[in-house]
């Protein structure tokens, strides 16, 4: 990752602001958008959506009718874009009512991005169940619904971290479907999109992608599940010879995230959602950054979610927030 980024006065000369979408704001998305502010205020420019209410008051706040606007007043406060909700936000105690407003936020940041209004989006945590309960949501998450409002068929959700990028073929679904949902081509397409992304956004000119099998020990030739022999090998194979892809595989995914091993692949590509998050949020768990691949725009979240347990008590760290705007705004400065 780039350490330093460029100062307040050349971002505004050639970028807007990122848009910080304020995700449930019951959970610890308010507040670690103020912790942000503090620590960024000086080095990017971002600006918050949501309701000038529901952020706490421990930090300055400033109101702003356009998103540029956010360039000269990131020093003065956190620059917040009013969108207004039905509800008061209590912390740790989320409400139905606001979830039909937490959606039109996120509609409203991927407008302000299409439109250039924002450089890229930054997203923070939503309770997929209460907005499923709240207003009918109709996606498993963020990369879902962002995919179909850019209307595109297939996203592909990477954590990063500075030593580790893990992707995930399939995502929010029941273990027990995963192999049934698991085919050549959503294997291939997802291999396509990273590689693609890794060349556009990080300067990688030849990614390497390590494939992990979907069974333990990458099924041991057949004997424990066939899913390896009967087309995945043979798929890494095609991806080398026709599209020149870097890639190798299918390997054991339990001996692929040791020191040694991370040493060897830009990416690793896994089959499903624990095989790829939890060595990434072991090892990386405040440094990794959500990032979507594959969107006509660019769009980070931290790795956590709403932790509304801990909401209010002022002791969230603000690390992996931090890390995604910072990610966010190196991705747009290498196009």
């Amino acid at each position: 990752m780039i350490n330093c980024v460029p100062t307040l006065e050349l971002l505004s000369m050639t970028k807007a602001p990122i848009a910080l979408t304020c995700g449930d704001p019951a959970g610890i998305g308010p507040e670690l958008a103020l912790k942000a502010w503090r620590v960024l205020k000086d080095d990017l420019a971002f600006f918050w959506i949501g309701d000038f209410r529901h952020v706490p008051a421990t930090e300055p706040k400033i109101k702003i009718s356009d998103p540029l606007e956010a360039l000269s007043a990131m020093r003065e406060g956190l620059p917040i874009l009013h969108h207004a909700f039905k509800a008061p936000a209590v912390a740790g105690t989320p409400t139905l009512e606001n979830a039909g407003n937490i959606i039109e936020v996120i509609e409203r940041g991927v407008n302000l991005v299409i439109k250039k209004k924002a450089t890229a989006l930054t997203t923070a945590p939503i309770s997929k169940r209460h907005l499923i309960d709240g207003a009918a949501f109709g996606f498993t998450g963020h990369t879902d619904f962002l995919s179909h409002l850019s209307g595109i068929d297939h996203a592909v959700m990477m954590l990063a971290a500075p030593e580790l990028k893990v992707v995930p073929v399939t995502q929010h679904i029941a273990l027990s479907k995963v192999a049934e949902s698991l085919t050549p081509e959503l294997v291939r397409e997802t291999i396509r999109i990273t590689a693609a992304s890794l060349k556009q956004y990080f300067g990688l000119s030849n990614p390497h992608l390590a494939v992990t099998g979907l069974n333990p020990h990458s099924g041991e030739g057949g004997r424990i599940g066939t899913e390896e022999t009967d087309w995945m090998i043979n798929l890494l194979n095609q991806l080398r010879r026709s599209d020149h892809l870097n890639v190798s595989g299918p390997h054991p995914a339990d001996t692929m995230f040791h020191p040694k091993a991370r040493l060897t692949y830009d990416a690793a590509i896994l089959m499903y959602h624990d095989q790829a998050l939890i060595p990434i949020k072991t090892l990386f768990f405040d440094e990794a950054v959500n990032v979507t691949l594959g969107l006509p725009f660019i769009r980070t979240s931290p790795d956590h979610g709403t932790a509304f347990d801990i909401a209010g008590k002022d002791i969230a760290s603000p690390r992996s927030m931090i890390e995604a705007l910072k990610l966010a705004h190196q991705m747009a400065d290498r196009l």
